[in-house]
């Protein structure tokens, strides 16, 4: 908002970032820290959970879900269905589904406040989940976990909800970096699906979390990627081509599986019980499901490796792709706690693989193509798909492959479907999300530009009397500012002012005399119009004087339809399609009939 004050006006500049993005920064290394630290503490609590539930040993150490014989591979899953509807049911609700709609819900409509409830039950129930066998990863717990940690430390001191935002989104990419090590990746999913803006008070923190959680990891987790694999990035632009190709399928199956989700919630919806009890019945599923392909059980990273390194057989791929997609759907329809980056690594991986069997290369290489394909589809996140699947595999070589994937899979994803996976919950319950960014056009108008100038003033010698008669008969807007003899401002009177006026009789003395310090609204020739219109929002005004800043006359006024028009012309220059008069003219002069010789 301008100032009121004469001697300052707005120093304009290219970013709005002041001292507070370093005390942002600086918040950020501890936000990065429980970031990086939730993440080991969630890898050790799954594995507790499994080695529990399937082996009844109390440790910690790494385990793989085995065939423990039917009984257990149906009952395990329904009892971690049933404690996490119970820990939903009376702990928190907000530990249902995969996290990100949940953190970027809290982001737009929830002031960026987590509550402490959350970080404790939301890795707990996870743990559950993916240990008991959901088919889930550890990455959205993760950023809701994160997110949780940054917010909460945030609430602790002064802030805006937009500089909690900056450190509940530090927090959350910290996280994913604590888990899978893809910093670039981690900063690319908060300017792509949590920020909801690009500011360097949000972008600089952010950064500094990440590369936190990424030192911190290689002491607590490791350094390497979690998905390495041998085979080679195949040379020139054909492979480029191919990779488009696949990420039109891949993004034809991220259509396919965000439906099909849906379709399978509002199933669960119709059930005549407590949402409390849906995921135990999804568990059943789950079991079932096991019973076919035990691969298709907890978060699969096993799988995601076999298919990088080409070791599994072209019908034991259809077959993790059919019942992993029917598990991982039934178990997130039904509102379990599980990350969908996993799952998708695996879907998308399969499907790479497959079509990989009939190109050029190893199949290995092509699963990671369709991993990048789908990530992007589902999340239409295009640039941290990309980077996700090359950092993950550290085949930072075939940026241009898994770029063009992911690029053609969102294509798909935006014109076939309306809502993403991510955002058709928050839809769902009446809040609509726009994740399209643009420049404000009002940011970047100034002032001087829109503004009417040399606008009609009253003299604020003008007698009360005089100016009820001015509004009752002459005059044609609702406002106008009120200048001394030399033309500089004195303040606004409205017809308010005059109707006011005329009730209490007041009908002596002149009009400089009775304008309120209130009334003294006004801005520069150089405030962004952007500014103007906050201050109309924010006194009620609906005409704003500008001034000269040095003499402090008045050179013009600026009205809200003045703002409006702003708004058209953007508006107008994105759709209006006029044609090209070159073109034109080249076509009249060939379809004119040419004189006769």
């Amino acid at each position: 908002m301008p100032s009121t004050s004469l001697n300052h006006p707005r120093r304009l500049a290219d970013y709005s970032a002041d001292y507070r993005m370093l005390i942002l920064a600086a918040m950020a290394v501890v936000a990065g820290t429980g970031g990086a630290f939730s993440a080991w503490a969630l890898l050790k609590l799954i594995a507790f959970a499994t080695n529990v539930l399937w082996y009844a040993h109390f440790t910690f150490a790494p385990a793989v879900i085995a065939n423990r014989g039917p009984l257990l591979l149906l009952a395990i899953p329904i009892i971690g269905g049933l404690v996490v509807g119970l820990m939903a049911r009376f702990g928190s609700d907000k530990i249902r589904g995969h996290g990100i709609p949940e953190a970027i819900e809290t982001i737009l409509f929830g002031e960026s406040r987590l509550s402490l409830k959350v970080a404790i039950l939301k890795p707990l129930s996870s743990a559950v989940s993916i240990g008991s066998g959901g088919p889930f990863g550890a990455e959205g717990p993760i950023i809701m976990t994160g997110g949780a940690i940054g917010s909460l430390f945030a609430q602790m001191f002064r802030l805006s909800a937009a500089e909690r935002k900056t450190l509940l989104v530090a927090g959350a990419c910290a996280g994913m970096t604590g888990i899978f090590g893809t910093p670039f990746a981690s900063i690319m999913l908060a300017v792509e699906l949590l920020l909801f803006e690009w500011k360097p008070r949000s972008f600089v923190p952010v950064v500094v979390a990440v590369l936190i959680s990424l030192a911190w990891r290689s002491l607590l987790i490791g350094s390497s990627p979690l998905f390495a694999f041998a085979a080679p990035t195949p040379a020139g632009i054909e492979p480029v081509a191919i990779s488009a190709v696949l990420g039109l399928i891949t993004g034809l199956e991220a259509a396919l599986l965000s439906v099909a989700l849906y379709r399978i919630e509002d199933g669960f919806h119709a059930l005549p019980v407590h949402w409390m009890w849906w995921p135990a019945i999804g568990a059943v599923v789950v079991g079932i499901g096991g019973l076919f392909d035990i691969r298709v059980l907890g978060a699969g990273y096993g799988s995601i490796q076999a298919l990088l390194d080409g070791n599994l057989v072209v019908h034991a791929v259809l077959a993790l792709l059919v019942v992993k997609a029917v598990v991982w759907l039934v178990a997130l329809g039904s509102g379990t706690s599980g990350g969908i980056l996993a799952p998708l690594l695996i879907l998308g991986g399969c499907a790479g693989f497959l079509i990989g069997q009939y190109l050029p290369g190893d199949a290995g290489f092509w699963a990671m193509i369709g991993m990048a394909g789908i990530l992007s589809g589902v999340m239409r996140a295009p640039l941290t798909g990309a980077l996700f699947a090359a950092e993950l595999t550290n085949h930072l070589a075939a940026l241009p492959e898994t770029i063009s994937a992911a690029a053609a899979a969102y294509a798909v994803s935006v014109l076939i479907m309306r809502r993403s996976i991510l955002t058709e919950k928050i839809a769902r319950r009446g809040r609509h999300i726009s994740r399209e960014y643009s420049v404000d056009a009002l940011e970047f108008q100034l002032a001087g530009q829109l503004m009417t100038r040399d606008p009609k003033t009253l003299p604020g010698s003008m007698s009360i009397n005089d100016v009820l008669h001015f509004f009752a008969d002459e005059a044609q807007h609702r406002s106008y500012p009120v200048v001394d003899q030399e033309g500089r401002l004195l303040g606004l009177v409205s017809r308010t002012d005059a109707l006011r006026w005329q009730v209490a009789k007041k009908v002596e003395g002149q009009l400089g005399d009775h304008l309120s310090d209130a009334s003294t609204q006004f801005a520069y020739p150089d405030t962004p119009s952007g500014s103007i219109a906050d201050m109309m929002v924010e006194s009620g005004v609906g005409r704003v004087p500008i001034i000269d800043p040095e003499t402090r006359r008045v050179v013009g006024i600026i009205s809200r339809q003045d703002l409006l028009k702003v708004r058209a012309t953007q508006k107008r220059g994105e759709k209006l399609r006029p044609g090209s008069p070159a073109l034109a003219r080249a076509i009249r002069r060939v379809s004119e009939p040419r004189p006769s010789r």
